[in-house]
């Protein structure tokens, strides 16, 4: 637009008519009506807010986490939600041969139970937007680990398997990530014997997942979530609890940290750190008390994984006795307290002992 124009422009002045002047008294008493309404709403809204926040039993952090969004996995507050987050669980090798771990400190969810010769193994589960160089030793599958891996439609890894386990994979339902016929996706170290050295990363796994999602393979993501809350929660003062493998050497205990509100883990009486030095903590630890029998003569167990049964629920210092309940293979674990509600978890990261016996837990107050 020339100069010229704009000069033109700038220079006209509308005529106005005798009812004019009437008209521009009206908008500007509109105007100012309309800025007094403001300004009052302004003045009043926050407390009108805050008593109707009050009179429905809310306080100021419970209206703020109504609004927030939270991680599917660990709970912990986002500023937008992730939707069709992939998961990846990944068999973690206890033996004392395997010591110490890599990774596991990272993983938001943690399932661990006995095998054979009164050994545990973990269960580890991490999700795609994290990154992890190293996670292992990955050691193989049994059957009851992957109906808690399952029920997170996760990439399940693992190196070979017992017979059961691999027919139940072979049968389908579980998005196998089988280190022998997957190797690329896998490293072996040298500064570990075998079969103690395989180990993979959140990034190996997600080119996997990539691969056989550009194929059709990849399942779909119907996975439940757990309930989480910031409060602190309600019951007996517990300082420590300690699981009882059987063996001195995987005798696992918790201690709560005061001033972190965590649990510190020891194994065999030492911290149990991992390969980096870094300790393995947690803000929820869960008991599961269920069945668990010896089915041959290498000590394999058969572990009841699906219905209900007896839990503890270790938070914030505090015990909590829970029911635990899984309907199917599919569905999610989830615990519930004396009035049949759901239980939630801190935000952070979780751990599952399971054990055959409430005998085999030891608690501290």
């Amino acid at each position: 637009m020339s100069n010229k124009i704009k000069e033109e422009q700038s220079n006209i002045k509308r005529k106005r008519t005798p009812r004019e002047p009437l008209k521009d008294r009206t908008t500007v008493f509109l105007g100012a009506l309309t800025l007094a309404l403001a300004f009052v709403f302004i003045l009043i809204a926050p407390k009108f807010f805050a008593q109707t926040a009050v009179s429905l039993g809310m306080d100021d952090q419970t209206v703020i986490d109504e609004v927030q969004y939270r991680h599917p996995l660990s709970g912990l507050s986002l500023d937008e939600p992730l939707e069709d987050l992939q998961i990846y669980g990944v068999m973690i090798d206890n033996h004392v041969d395997a010591w110490p771990p890599a990774g596991i400190d990272q993983a938001a969810l943690v399932i661990e139970a006995p095998v054979e010769a009164s050994i545990s193994r973990m269960l580890a589960f991490f999700s795609e937007d994290q990154h992890v160089e190293a996670i292992g030793p990955v050691r193989s599958a049994r059957p009851y680990y992957l109906d808690w891996n399952n029920e997170l439609d996760a990439l399940y890894a693992h190196v070979g398997g017992s017979n059961t386990a691999l027919d139940l994979i072979a049968s389908g339902g579980t998005f196998d990530f089988n280190q022998y016929w997957n190797g690329g996706f896998y490293w072996r170290s040298s500064y570990r014997y075998a079969p103690h050295n395989v180990f993979t990363s959140t990034e190996d796994m997600a080119a996997y997942v990539e691969e056989r999602d550009e194929a059709g393979r990849a399942p779909e993501l119907l996975y439940g979530v757990w309930k989480f809350d910031d409060s602190m929660m309600e019951g007996d003062d517990v300082t420590a609890v300690a699981i009882d493998f059987s063996a001195p050497t995987y005798y696992a205990e918790w201690e709560y940290n005061v001033e972190q509100n965590r649990y510190v883990r020891s194994q065999a009486g030492l911290a149990h750190k991992t390969d980096e030095g870094n300790q393995i903590m947690a803000n929820n630890v869960v008991v599961v008390v269920t069945d668990i029998e010896v089915i041959d003569s290498v000590g394999r167990r058969d572990v009841r994984t699906t219905g209900e049964g007896e839990g503890y629920l270790f938070q914030d210092g505090v015990m909590m006795e829970v029911t635990w309940r899984k309907p199917s293979a599919t569905e999610r674990l989830r615990f519930y307290n004396e009035d049949d509600q759901e239980v939630a978890m801190n935000a952070g990261i979780t751990w599952i002992e399971v054990i055959g016996s409430v005998e085999d837990m030891k608690i501290e107050e």
